[in-house]
């Protein structure tokens, strides 16, 4: 692809990812908890290509959490995309662990404490890379599907439509939205993907059967969702799957009224938190990151950022003042008077400023 156009074979990062492997009996392809279609794809992709690289050396793709969002599960299933829970692989010295769509230590669960060989990722949050072997980190892509796309092309390696389909739809899903976070070498791989790909497919995965509960959380988080200046903050409560509140993220960004939209749910033991960003040049991941410090993690890009604490308990006065913190570190960051706050589907104002 374009940002490697100029390099030499031997340095090209596809070439040094399979030599890095070389060694490694087996691989273990992980990645970010409840993985979203760019992870699903990435580690599908890269199964693909050391198949063809590396024959006969088995390839295990793992999911860590959830596969919860109606596409993902579409994609999961339609593709398909075989996945095995990452608890219940036993790591040993000939097993090479492949960090995809993620780095180290940025709020993995089950494979926290392993160091993997090798990372390949496009978020700017950055890990724990002490001790990677191999990394390919593009801040500037806008998404991982891209990268692997690449390694797929430079290294002549056949794309069957379903694998097509999946990196299409991983890199499409990852940069949606206005304005795009994407560059030239995100363009390029979506012009490449889309001839080899299965349309009826890719049109099946868009449009899936919603579950009940996903209106009953829609319905919810319109209730209690609050305007400031040009933020809205939404409470969706609790959350029987935790796509949805980035999903949520995404429908409220679109009104008309607003830049920023922050939606917070309720999650086995966890506040989950997505922001999204109407603007370039926002710093999502880094503003997050500072209105959950000392109590949770968060990460992200520019214009999209998610995050977590954890809930020592689950009383409504610890929420509520878990959500009154999380509301007011975000307003003043973004200098808007926390009192200015009305319903979002009421006129009226909810706190009278002085």
């Amino acid at each position: 692809m374009t940002t490697h156009d100029t390099v030499t074979a031997e340095s090209h990062p596809s070439n040094r990812f399979l030599a890095t492997l070389e060694p490694y009996r087996r691989v273990v392809l992980v990645s970010h908890v409840n993985p979203d279609p760019d992870a699903l794809a990435s580690m599908l992709g890269l199964k693909s290509l050391l198949a063809r690289s590396q024959p006969g050396k088995p390839v295990v793709l793992t999911v860590d959490g959830m596969i919860a969002r109606a596409e993902n599960r579409a994609l999961v299933a339609l593709v398909p995309i075989p996945l095995e829970p990452v608890e219940r692989i036993v790591p040993d010295a000939s097993t090479a662990f492949v960090m995809v769509d993620s780095q180290p230590r940025t709020g993995r669960r089950a494979s926290e404490a392993i160091t993997p060989v090798a990372v390949l990722d496009h978020h700017e949050t950055g890990g724990d890379l002490d001790g990677v072997l191999f990394r390919d980190v593009r801040g500037k892509v806008g998404a991982t599907s891209t990268i692997v796309a690449e390694y797929l092309f430079y290294q002549s390696c056949s794309i069957p439509p379903r694998l097509a389909t999946a990196l299409y739809y991983g890199i499409d899903s990852e940069i949606a939205g206005f304005p795009r976070e994407a560059g030239v070498d995100d363009d390029e791989a979506l012009v490449r993907l889309f001839p080899l790909a299965d349309k009826d497919l890719l049109a099946q995965v868009r449009n899936p059967k919603l579950p009940q509960d996903y209106f009953a959380t829609v319905q919810h988080g319109l209730s209690n969702a609050f305007l400031y200046r040009d933020v809205v903050v939404s409470w969706l409560g609790p959350v029987t799957q935790p796509d949805i509140i980035a999903e949520m993220a995404d429908f409220f960004i679109r009104f008309d009224q607003v830049n920023w939209a922050l939606t917070i749910g309720h999650f086995e033991n966890l506040l989950k938190i997505s922001i999204r960003v109407g603007l370039l040049g926002a710093h999502s991941g880094e503003i997050l990151r500072a209105v959950v410090d000392g109590y949770g993690t968060a990460g992200g890009h520019d214009k999209r950022a998610g995050g977590a604490i954890p809930l020592a308990d689950d009383r409504p006065e610890t929420i509520d003042s878990l959500l009154a913190m999380i509301r007011k570190r975000l307003l003043d960051a973004l200098k808007i008077d926390d009192c200015s706050g009305r319903r979002l589907l009421d006129a009226s104002p909810i706190i009278t400023a002085p």
